[in-house]
């Protein structure tokens, strides 16, 4: 190996990097064809290769490391996108990616990082679907910290640099499903709401709301084609998009009124920012229901009722805390419309979440993460009903074992219940939802049409994207 460090310090370092890379391609190539076993790793000295001649990481630092002009580096990023396009074999593809964007916890990790968000910037670019691919599998095992920084570094070059670049990131979710499933659970980590500048940007709200209403099966994609005995990585992202999205509809209302509390604060006069998006929000939070109940007929097919918590408690305790530290930054404000509907679509959320299996929380626990929330009418229904967990795994399920709220009378959300004072108005943005997973108003005329890019659910089973929800968007 020193015989080829020497020989490659004597190149020029674009015909380095590009040397690396067919060594790579050999000796990974070869191991993988032998190799009957795990995946081969790769061996101290070819990593140190790549992170000086690729990364321009001195493994000397008396040497004063070769650095690569901004068209050299450009060149380079056009060889590894011709590279992954080209390599016909999957397997190899991915362990080259690892090999080149594996994070060691070493001071290359910030070099891989950079050159990492440039390749996936340049794939989106050019729709380049191996490299997507590969991406997509780089964010679902490495930590949530380095995924939110290529998700932050993707929204700089498309969102925030060139705004009118958003068509062409728009354009890969029917190209690389698998990434736009993965990314949207980054950006969501990203822009968690936290402050102002935290808040998704128009454009890119308007896209993703338009990517789930199209296929709200998208948010599954990861969850789906995951081995349930495969180990994640501890603080990786989350399996699902769902979580981050169910924290953008409960807490856009009041992020949105945080930013007019400051600006009345500051002087400035009300935005009207948060008026022109709440359609869209709405129309998320819809489909984050929708989603849920099709979460269930995987659970049901594989039989994990009861077994496996796709939303952690933790997590939701989590988004619980945040909604009540937010309502209580904005109560001086007349805001109560905002915070109740917060809490409406926090409180469908949790009931449906328990009613398909993908929330395992029983009801004295419910009762004691939202003791420190503001009252709401809906809330309260949710978590006056006991919810009766699901029978031994022995047994199979019964889609009808969630039950009502009260001995011989309908659930709190269910459209013929007693409880209408407690529900949302004639008026409101909500959907009436049946906790049953066999809804009522199924119509057997609006069959959905993207069945084929999502073989993994079953043609017979139960598709709640042809529900007649009686949608009302916010005014």
């Amino acid at each position: 190996m020193s015989d080829i460090r020497h020989a490659l310090l004597r190149r020029d370092p674009l015909s380095a990097a590009k040397e690396v890379l067919y060594h790579l391609d050999i000796s990974l190539g070869s191991a993988l064809q032998s190799s009957t076993g795990p995946t081969p790793g790769l061996e101290k000295s070819t990593v140190e290769l790549v992170e000086e001649f690729i990364f321009h990481v001195p493994k000397d630092r008396n040497i004063q490391p070769k650095r690569m002009s901004c068209v050299q580096e450009l060149q380079l990023l056009e060889i590894m996108c011709s590279y992954f396009q080209e390599q016909s074999k999957d397997a190899i593809r991915q362990i080259i990616f690892s090999a080149l964007f594996s994070l060691q916890g070493n001071k290359a990790d910030e070099s891989r990082m950079a050159m990492l968000g440039k390749l996936v910037s340049m794939a989106i670019a050019v729709c380049r679907v191996p490299i997507l691919e590969c991406a997509a599998a780089w964010l679902q095992r490495t930590h949530s910290a380095w995924c939110v920084r290529l998700a932050q570094v993707l929204m700089d070059d498309y969102c925030t640099l060139v705004p009118c670049a958003i068509s062409t990131l728009q354009n890969i979710c029917s190209a690389s499903p698998r990434f736009c499933c993965q990314l949207i659970t980054a950006i969501t980590a990203l822009y968690d709401f936290s402050s102002d500048e935290l808040i998704p940007p128009p454009a890119l709200l308007e896209m993703l709301v338009g990517w789930i209403t199209d296929d709200p099966r998208l948010l599954l994609l990861t969850f789906i084609n995951t081995p349930l005995n495969s180990s994640l990585p501890l603080g990786c992202l989350e399996i699902t998009p769902l979580l981050g999205l169910l924290r953008w509809c409960v807490k856009a209302p009041l992020a949105y009124q945080r930013g007019r509390k400051l600006a009345l604060t500051n002087g400035h006069g009300e935005s009207e920012k948060g008026t022109a998006y709440e359609e869209l929000y709405s129309k998320l939070h819809l489909s984050v229901l929708q989603v849920f109940l099709m979460l269930q007929v995987h659970l049901t097919e594989q039989n994990l009722i009861g077994r496996l918590a796709v939303l952690p408690v933790e997590s939701v305790a989590a988004l619980v805390e945040e909604v009540s530290r937010l309502c209580e930054k904005l109560t001086p404000l007349p805001v109560a419309n905002h915070i109740q509907l917060a809490l409406d679509r926090l409180a469908q959320a949790l009931q449906v979440a328990m009613a398909t299996g993908a929330l395992l929380c029983a009801r004295e626990d419910l009762r004691t993460l939202c003791s420190r929330l503001p009252h709401n009418n809906l809330l309260q229904l949710v978590m006056s009903g006991p919810v009766v967990q699901p029978p031994p795994h022995s047994g199979p399920f019964q889609p009808n074992m969630y039950p009502h709220i009260h001995p011989g009378r309908p659930s709190a959300l269910s459209p013929h219940s007693p409880h209408q004072s407690a529900l949302p108005s004639p008026h409101s943005p909500h959907p009436v939802l049946s906790p049953h997973p066999t809804h009522p108003a199924l119509s057997p005329h609006r069959p959905l049409t993207a069945h084929a890019a999502h073989p993994s659910l079953s043609p017979h089973a139960f598709h709640p994207a042809a529900m007649a929800f009686p949608y009302r968007p916010i005014r």
